[in-house]
């Protein structure tokens, strides 16, 4: 096991999960300090970093796309205050941190971590229930419904209709976004079946603006409480769920291949090739191929590339 203890926080791994504890500095942000310890699993990075600087360094995680739902809904604007995948160092802590840097990529090149997208989340987001203010009102989710309420700083035109009540089954899409210079942020839901608004988040009724005080961020845990919740943006659409998979291992003449790419497409059947070698893997992983099933079902799908 390796750790690094600073003021801003404290990081271990164990060889199979990096969990993240923030510190008390003051430098550490609310959103930090509220979403407490991580549990970040292994298969779930796609690197890390160490940056020295004049008067600190940096640790840095890079996560998969699509592992985390806080950084999916926030689409990388969380401030680096705020950010729970960065740790301040102290100089006198660097070479504990290069160690560390270099434990984590010995594991992730003996486990063959794939630093590519996955096709569902790895981490399962803030617990619920959650309720938060800021700006023009309150949002509150249960894990069922969101629930907007607004204050007496809300416009009119938004205000008058009331409190919404959004059920997660007709939410299509959540965002979150800061604050930045003279523009406003918003915490915005996306309706099923509803067209795109393009009204400002001070005049739509699905969207808590926010003007860059400091609960903002925390806002940031109701997008990804509900992300969490949503179809993962990455899966495709045949993908089997868990209880579906099969109970024994296919062969290898079982396992479907894609026709060959042809240069028509367009650049979509390398696509679906590609695809199908990350499946293929996942399914290695998981113990369903065994070691010379994956291998004769990724030479036929490198060959059709």
């Amino acid at each position: 096991m390796v750790e690094i203890i600073q003021r801003d926080g404290t990081w271990t791994f164990d060889g199979e999960t990096l969990r993240l504890v923030p510190g008390n500095d003051k430098g550490v942000g609310l959103l930090r300090r509220t979403l407490g310890e991580l549990a970040v699993p292994l298969e779930a990075l796609a690197g890390v970093s160490f940056g020295q600087g004049k008067k600190s360094g940096r640790l840095r995680l890079r996560l998969r796309d699509g592992a985390d739902p806080l950084l999916q809904a926030t689409g990388g604007r969380l401030a680096d205050a705020s950010d729970p995948y960065q740790l301040t160092v102290e100089p006198d802590r660097y070479g504990v941190a290069e160690y560390f840097v270099d434990e984590v990529r010995h594991a992730l090149l003996l486990e063959q971590v794939p630093p590519g997208a996955v096709g569902s989340y790895l981490l399962p987001g803030p617990p619920v229930p959650l309720s938060v203010s800021a700006g023009d009102g309150t949002a509150s989710f249960d894990g069922e419904h969101v629930r907007l309420e607004w204050n007496w700083k809300t416009e009119d035109a938004k205000s008058a209709a009331g409190p919404r009540a959004l059920a997660l089954t007709d939410i299509a899409a959540v965002e979150w976004h800061p604050a930045v210079g003279l523009e406003n942020g918003y915490l915005r839901f996306t309706l099923k079946n509803s067209p795109a608004t393009k009204a400002p988040p001070k005049y739509d009724p699905y969207s808590v603006e926010l003007w860059g005080f400091k609960k903002d961020p925390l806002m940031a845990l109701i997008a990804a409480a509900v992300q969490a919740r949503l179809a993962h943006p990455g899966a495709p659409g045949d993908a089997l769920t868990s209880a579906q998979q099969p109970l024994s291992a296919p062969s290898p003449e079982s396992v479907p291949v894609p026709a060959p790419a042809r240069p028509a497409a367009g650049g979509s059947d390398h696509d679906a090739l590609l695809r199908r070698l990350r499946e293929l893997g996942e399914l290695h992983r998981s113990g369903i191929l065994t070691d010379e099933e994956f291998t004769m079902a990724k030479q036929a799908v490198l060959k059709s590339m």
